[in-house]
Protein backbone atom coordinates (compact mmCIF):
# COMPACT_ATOMS: atom_id res chain seq x y z
CA UNK A 1 0.00 0.00 0.00
CA UNK A 2 1.29 3.45 -0.91
CA UNK A 3 2.33 5.76 1.95
CA UNK A 4 0.83 9.23 2.63
CA UNK A 5 1.57 11.96 0.13
CA UNK A 6 3.55 15.09 0.95
CA UNK A 7 0.36 17.22 1.08
CA UNK A 8 -1.24 14.75 3.50
CA UNK A 9 1.83 14.79 5.76
CA UNK A 10 1.82 18.66 5.84
CA UNK A 11 -1.88 18.64 6.62
CA UNK A 12 -1.33 16.14 9.43
CA UNK A 13 1.57 18.19 10.86
CA UNK A 14 -0.54 21.33 10.92
CA UNK A 15 -3.37 19.64 12.73
CA UNK A 16 -5.46 19.18 9.64
CA UNK A 17 -7.34 22.49 9.98
CA UNK A 18 -7.10 26.00 8.53
CA UNK A 19 -7.16 29.20 10.66
CA UNK A 20 -10.68 30.48 11.10
CA UNK A 21 -11.76 33.38 8.88
CA UNK A 22 -12.52 36.68 10.59
CA UNK A 23 -15.99 38.04 9.97
CA UNK A 24 -16.14 40.99 7.57
CA UNK A 25 -16.79 44.33 9.22
CA UNK A 26 -19.88 46.11 8.02
CA UNK A 27 -19.95 49.90 7.55
CA UNK A 28 -23.14 51.18 9.00
CA UNK A 29 -24.61 54.14 7.14
CA UNK A 30 -26.25 56.81 9.27
CA UNK A 31 -29.96 56.61 9.41
CA UNK A 32 -31.86 59.11 7.24
CA UNK A 33 -33.27 60.77 10.35
CA UNK A 34 -29.79 61.28 11.85
CA UNK A 35 -28.47 62.66 8.57
CA UNK A 36 -31.34 65.14 8.27
CA UNK A 37 -30.88 66.33 11.84
CA UNK A 38 -27.14 66.84 11.24
CA UNK A 39 -27.81 68.90 8.12
CA UNK A 40 -30.36 71.03 9.97
CA UNK A 41 -27.85 71.63 12.76
CA UNK A 42 -25.19 72.76 10.24
CA UNK A 43 -27.62 75.11 8.53
CA UNK A 44 -28.69 76.64 11.85
CA UNK A 45 -25.06 77.00 12.94
CA UNK A 46 -24.14 78.76 9.68
CA UNK A 47 -27.17 81.03 9.86
CA UNK A 48 -26.33 81.87 13.46
CA UNK A 49 -22.76 82.76 12.50
CA UNK A 50 -23.95 85.01 9.66
CA UNK A 51 -26.38 86.76 11.98
CA UNK A 52 -23.73 87.14 14.69
CA UNK A 53 -21.21 88.81 12.36
CA UNK A 54 -23.58 90.79 10.13
CA UNK A 55 -26.96 91.16 11.80
CA UNK A 56 -26.34 91.47 15.52
CA UNK A 57 -25.27 94.61 17.39
CA UNK A 58 -22.43 92.82 19.17
CA UNK A 59 -19.61 92.94 16.58
CA UNK A 60 -19.95 96.42 15.10
CA UNK A 61 -17.48 99.29 14.72
CA UNK A 62 -17.66 101.54 17.78
CA UNK A 63 -14.21 103.14 17.95
CA UNK A 64 -11.28 103.99 15.65
CA UNK A 65 -7.80 104.40 17.17
CA UNK A 66 -4.59 105.71 15.57
CA UNK A 67 -0.88 105.35 16.33
CA UNK A 68 2.44 106.40 14.79
CA UNK A 69 1.53 109.99 13.91
CA UNK A 70 4.23 112.69 14.18
CA UNK A 71 3.07 115.73 12.23
CA UNK A 72 -0.45 114.60 11.45
CA UNK A 73 -2.98 114.53 14.26
CA UNK A 74 -5.04 111.44 15.15
CA UNK A 75 -8.15 113.43 14.28
CA UNK A 76 -6.89 114.15 10.76
CA UNK A 77 -6.16 110.48 10.21
CA UNK A 78 -9.55 109.33 11.51
CA UNK A 79 -11.37 111.92 9.39
CA UNK A 80 -9.48 110.93 6.23
CA UNK A 81 -10.06 107.22 6.90
CA UNK A 82 -13.83 107.72 7.19
CA UNK A 83 -14.23 104.33 8.83
CA UNK A 84 -17.88 103.16 8.80
CA UNK A 85 -18.76 103.46 12.49
CA UNK A 86 -21.78 101.31 13.25
CA UNK A 87 -21.15 98.89 10.40
CA UNK A 88 -20.41 95.19 11.02
CA UNK A 89 -16.71 94.94 11.83
CA UNK A 90 -16.21 91.98 9.52
CA UNK A 91 -17.54 93.94 6.52
CA UNK A 92 -14.98 96.76 6.77
CA UNK A 93 -12.81 96.89 3.63
CA UNK A 94 -9.38 97.44 5.18
CA UNK A 95 -7.61 97.75 1.81
CA UNK A 96 -10.00 100.53 0.76
CA UNK A 97 -9.29 102.36 4.02
CA UNK A 98 -5.53 102.12 3.44
CA UNK A 99 -5.83 103.39 -0.13
CA UNK A 100 -8.07 106.28 0.96
CA UNK A 101 -5.62 107.37 3.65
CA UNK A 102 -2.62 107.35 1.31
CA UNK A 103 -4.58 109.31 -1.30
CA UNK A 104 -5.96 111.97 1.04
CA UNK A 105 -2.85 112.31 3.21
CA UNK A 106 0.31 112.10 1.03
CA UNK A 107 2.41 112.52 4.18
CA UNK A 108 1.52 108.93 5.03
CA UNK A 109 4.13 106.52 3.69
CA UNK A 110 2.37 103.34 4.82
CA UNK A 111 -0.60 102.42 6.97
CA UNK A 112 -1.82 99.16 8.44
CA UNK A 113 -5.55 98.86 9.12
CA UNK A 114 -6.31 96.16 11.71
CA UNK A 115 -9.65 94.93 13.02
CA UNK A 116 -9.56 95.04 16.82
CA UNK A 117 -12.28 92.67 17.94
CA UNK A 118 -14.97 92.99 19.06
CA UNK A 119 -15.63 96.71 18.34
CA UNK A 120 -12.54 98.55 17.10
CA UNK A 121 -10.41 99.48 14.11
CA UNK A 122 -6.73 100.35 14.59
CA UNK A 123 -4.87 102.61 12.14
CA UNK A 124 -1.08 102.17 12.40
CA UNK A 125 0.52 105.01 10.45
CA UNK A 126 4.10 105.56 9.26
CA UNK A 127 4.72 109.12 8.07
CA UNK A 128 7.21 110.18 5.44
CA UNK A 129 10.30 112.01 6.71
CA UNK A 130 11.79 114.90 4.74
CA UNK A 131 15.43 114.51 3.71
CA UNK A 132 15.50 117.51 1.35
CA UNK A 133 13.49 120.69 0.85
CA UNK A 134 12.62 122.59 -2.34
CA UNK A 135 11.94 126.30 -1.82
CA UNK A 136 8.96 127.49 -3.83
CA UNK A 137 7.15 130.80 -3.49
CA UNK A 138 8.36 131.43 0.03
CA UNK A 139 7.29 127.97 1.14
CA UNK A 140 9.06 124.64 1.29
CA UNK A 141 8.19 121.39 -0.46
CA UNK A 142 9.29 118.33 1.54
CA UNK A 143 10.99 115.48 -0.31
CA UNK A 144 11.34 112.04 1.27
CA UNK A 145 14.01 109.35 0.92
CA UNK A 146 12.27 107.99 -2.20
CA UNK A 147 12.37 111.34 -3.96
CA UNK A 148 8.63 111.88 -3.45
CA UNK A 149 7.37 115.43 -2.89
CA UNK A 150 4.70 114.90 -0.25
CA UNK A 151 3.92 118.16 1.56
CA UNK A 152 4.32 121.93 1.44
CA UNK A 153 5.07 123.76 4.70
CA UNK A 154 5.49 127.39 5.62
CA UNK A 155 8.65 126.95 7.66
CA UNK A 156 11.71 124.84 6.85
CA UNK A 157 12.09 121.90 9.24
CA UNK A 158 15.30 122.19 11.22
CA UNK A 159 18.24 120.16 9.99
CA UNK A 160 16.82 119.42 6.52
CA UNK A 161 18.97 120.82 3.65
CA UNK A 162 17.65 122.63 0.61
CA UNK A 163 17.69 120.97 -2.79
CA UNK A 164 18.75 123.27 -5.61
CA UNK A 165 18.26 121.97 -9.15
CA UNK A 166 20.42 124.23 -11.29
CA UNK A 167 21.43 122.50 -14.51
CA UNK A 168 24.44 123.96 -16.33
CA UNK A 169 23.28 126.43 -18.94
CA UNK A 170 25.36 124.87 -21.67
CA UNK A 171 24.26 121.30 -20.93
CA UNK A 172 20.88 121.96 -19.29
CA UNK A 173 18.70 120.84 -22.20
CA UNK A 174 20.69 117.68 -22.89
CA UNK A 175 20.90 116.83 -19.19
CA UNK A 176 17.17 117.25 -18.58
CA UNK A 177 16.35 115.30 -21.73
CA UNK A 178 18.37 112.34 -20.48
CA UNK A 179 17.62 112.70 -16.76
CA UNK A 180 14.33 114.40 -15.85
CA UNK A 181 13.86 116.44 -12.69
CA UNK A 182 12.44 113.46 -10.80
CA UNK A 183 15.52 111.38 -11.60
CA UNK A 184 17.80 114.23 -10.52
CA UNK A 185 15.84 114.53 -7.25
CA UNK A 186 16.39 110.83 -6.61
CA UNK A 187 20.11 111.26 -7.22
CA UNK A 188 20.23 114.15 -4.75
CA UNK A 189 18.33 112.06 -2.21
CA UNK A 190 20.83 109.23 -2.66
CA UNK A 191 23.70 111.64 -1.98
CA UNK A 192 21.99 113.03 1.13
CA UNK A 193 21.44 109.50 2.42
CA UNK A 194 25.11 108.59 1.99
CA UNK A 195 26.54 111.53 3.91
CA UNK A 196 28.43 110.85 7.16
CA UNK A 197 26.35 111.99 10.14
CA UNK A 198 28.57 114.99 11.06
CA UNK A 199 28.55 116.19 7.45
CA UNK A 200 24.78 115.68 7.15
CA UNK A 201 24.24 117.87 10.21
CA UNK A 202 26.34 120.64 8.63
CA UNK A 203 24.82 120.43 5.14
CA UNK A 204 22.78 123.49 4.22
CA UNK A 205 22.09 122.68 0.56
CA UNK A 206 22.50 119.95 -2.04
CA UNK A 207 23.11 121.51 -5.47
CA UNK A 208 22.48 119.51 -8.63
CA UNK A 209 23.93 120.79 -11.90
CA UNK A 210 23.73 117.46 -13.73
CA UNK A 211 23.61 113.74 -13.03
CA UNK A 212 27.34 113.56 -12.31
CA UNK A 213 27.81 117.05 -10.89
CA UNK A 214 26.31 117.26 -7.40
CA UNK A 215 27.84 119.44 -4.69
CA UNK A 216 27.17 120.27 -1.05
CA UNK A 217 27.05 123.60 0.69
CA UNK A 218 28.12 123.22 4.32
CA UNK A 219 28.12 125.59 7.28
CA UNK A 220 30.91 128.17 7.63
CA UNK A 221 31.13 128.61 3.86
CA UNK A 222 32.57 125.15 3.15
CA UNK A 223 31.74 123.19 -0.01
CA UNK A 224 32.06 119.61 -1.17
CA UNK A 225 32.22 118.48 -4.79
CA UNK A 226 30.53 115.06 -4.66
CA UNK A 227 30.04 114.18 -8.32
CA UNK A 228 27.38 111.53 -9.03
CA UNK A 229 25.58 109.46 -6.42
CA UNK A 230 27.64 106.40 -7.33
CA UNK A 231 30.10 104.95 -4.81
CA UNK A 232 28.40 106.87 -2.01
CA UNK A 233 29.88 104.86 0.87
CA UNK A 234 33.40 105.15 -0.50
CA UNK A 235 33.01 108.89 -0.98
CA UNK A 236 31.63 109.26 2.54
CA UNK A 237 34.63 107.45 4.04
CA UNK A 238 37.04 109.47 1.88
CA UNK A 239 35.41 112.76 2.87
CA UNK A 240 35.61 111.89 6.58
CA UNK A 241 39.34 111.11 6.28
CA UNK A 242 39.94 114.22 4.17
CA UNK A 243 38.27 116.50 6.69
CA UNK A 244 40.34 115.03 9.51
CA UNK A 245 43.55 115.46 7.52
CA UNK A 246 42.74 119.05 6.50
CA UNK A 247 40.49 120.53 9.21
CA UNK A 248 41.11 124.10 8.04
CA UNK A 249 40.20 123.43 4.42
CA UNK A 250 37.10 125.05 2.98
CA UNK A 251 36.69 123.12 -0.24
CA UNK A 252 36.70 119.34 -0.65
CA UNK A 253 36.49 117.22 -3.77
CA UNK A 254 35.60 113.52 -3.55
CA UNK A 255 34.03 113.18 -7.00
CA UNK A 256 36.87 110.75 -7.74
CA UNK A 257 37.28 109.06 -4.34
CA UNK A 258 40.62 107.49 -5.28
CA UNK A 259 42.05 110.97 -5.92
CA UNK A 260 40.46 113.33 -3.37
CA UNK A 261 41.52 116.96 -3.01
CA UNK A 262 41.06 119.84 -0.58
CA UNK A 263 41.95 123.50 -0.58
CA UNK A 264 41.77 126.47 1.72
CA UNK A 265 40.25 128.80 -0.87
Amino acid sequence: MAGPTTAERQKSASGGSRPPRLPRSRVRMPRPRTLILSLIALVLLGAGGVWLFYGSQWLRVERVTTSGTRILTPGEVREAAAAPVGAPLISVDTEALEERLRKKLPRIDSVDVVRSWPHGISLKVTERKPVLLIEKGGKFVEVDAKGVRFATVGHAPKGVPLLELRPDRENAEASLRRFDSHRLRREAVAVAGALPTPVARDTRAVKVRSYDSISLELSRGRTVEWGSSEKGRTKASTLTALMKAAPEARHFDVSVPTAPASSAS
